[in-house]
């Protein structure tokens, strides 16, 4: 190699010299002979002109040796290099085209063979787009770019590098890492998959829920149209009280002044044993009994003023409708009964100069232990009841008589029995009613 490389820089010198002679004059036919020599000899009769070395001086064969050495080793650096991009690319391709060859869900070609894999987690890929059929056109366009830049690149190579075989071991590993790849993407769209199927029952299942809830809702507004709508005037309703609980009741909204007199009238219908429990209540601060009709266990009915106790010759647990009243003044503490228009008891000293006191609670169905509260179940009223009527005086015994006759309406005028004065809780419930005639059918 040292040979020749001295040879090829002898030739360059002689022939810039030849043509520097052939610049002169010569005799025509003349010729010149040039003849190789070895480094170390010294030129006779031919001079050689200085041949210019970078560096001010020529290189050793040591240094000469290296370089060439060196630059061998680097063409065979880029040609393997070369040759493991080629491979990489030729399987990566491979790989990109069975993807986008494989059969989609609806069996076409071109959507890549991603399929729903249950059991996986949440979606963790980043900025995909939630909808998996967008995320898979995005993979797809993602895997169609790369394929497209692998190829042009491959073409490059090709111009440059003849194909030659991997070593096993390397061409395993690919598959290995192509492999593994192939299998996160998998993954990855199985994941979205599953993430959108759960959203999907999360929002099935929250939608069946708030449609339940609405439905009962608007039962129940049917229902409360539906009672409000029967009613005929706002007075024609009964209240439903069908169980001995210490939560269904009846609450009257207005309440009651400072009585010296009043006649409570109603009408109610009971077949409940013992007793027909606490038609209704009137309790205030500092006394829970200030006005009370109550029918408990096996006594009879009894009328408490002020928790005074009267006992009432009243008979009304037969199942049937009845019209009772009940009158009181505080004059001498005088009462008096009636059961359907006839007076069947009398008395005084209940509660005699007691002023009924103003701004309490009166309850339907129910006596209180406490204003407003406290109920016992076993003195609830049991049955139905309509048209509660409180006056502020004594009403004559002839009015009495026309009321359950059903030959006159006669509102309270302290408490009238109106739809929008009755409140019903725990389950109690509002019915439209004619009273009077379904006591005609009771006769």
């Amino acid at each position: 190699m040292l040979a020749l490389l001295a040879g090829l820089l002898f030739s360059l010198a002689s022939g810039a010299s030849w043509r520097g002679v052939r610049g002169q004059e010569s005799p025509p036919g003349s010729r010149f002979v040039c003849t190789s020599l070895p480094l170390d000899a010294a030129p006779s009769g031919c001079p050689l002109p200085p041949v210019p070395v970078q560096g001010g001086a020529l290189p050793s064969e040591e240094e000469l040796k290296a370089t060439v050495l060196q630059l061998r080793e680097t063409i065979l650096q880029q040609k393997e290099t070369i040759g493991n991009q080629r491979e990489t690319i030729r399987e990566l391709t491979g790989k990109l085209s069975r993807c986008e060859s494989s059969p989609g869900p609806d069996g076409k070609p071109g959507t890549g063979g991603w399929r729903k894999e249950p059991g996986k987690g949440k979606d963790t890929m980043g900025d995909l787009p939630r909808d998996p059929t967008q995320v898979i056109d995005q993979l797809s366009r993602t895997m169609q770019t790369l394929k497209d830049r692998l190829e042009n690149l491959e073409h490059q190579l090709r111009a440059n590098v003849s194909y030659a075989a991997l070593p096993n071991e390397l061409r395993e590993m690919l598959q290995r890492r192509l492999g593994d790849l192939e299998r996160q993407l998998l993954s990855k769209v199985a994941e979205l998959e599953d993430e959108k199927s759960l959203l999907h029952n999360e929002t099935s299942a929250h939608r069946q829920k708030t449609e339940t809830a609405l439905s009962a809702l608007l039962e129940r507004v049917s229902e409360l149209e539906k009672g409000s709508s029967a009613f005929k005037s706002p007075d024609e309703f009964k209240v439903g009280l069908p169980l001995r609980t210490n939560y269904l009741y009846g609450k009257i909204k207005k309440t009651l002044p400072e009585l010296y007199a009043f006649t409570a009238c109603l009408w109610l219908r009971s077949s409940a044993s013992p007793g027909i429990g606490t038609p209704f209540s009137y309790a205030v601060p500092g006394q829970a009994n200030e006005i009370v009709l109550i029918e408990w266990g096996n006594n009879p009915i009894e009328l408490l003023i002020n928790d005074k106790v009267a006992q009432l010759p009243l008979f009304v647990s037969d199942g049937k409708w009845h019209h009772i009243c009940v009158t009181w003044t505080t004059r001498d503490g005088m009462w008096e009964a009636f059961q359907d228009g006839e007076k069947l008891g009398t008395g005084e000293n209940l509660a005699p100069w007691h002023p009924i006191k103003p701004g309490g609670v009166l309850i339907l169905g129910q006596e209180q232990d406490t204003v407003g509260g406290r109920f016992d179940a076993t003195q609830a009223f049991v049955g139905e009841m309509s048209q509660f009527n409180i006056w502020d005086r004594v009403l004559k015994v002839e009015d009495i008589m026309n009321i359950a006759n059903c030959s006159t309406n006669m509102p309270g005028n302290i408490i009238p029995w109106v739809d929008n004065n009755v409140d019903v809780f725990g389950g109690a419930t509002k019915w439209p009613v004619e009273t009077c005639e379904e006591r005609l059918l009771d006769l």
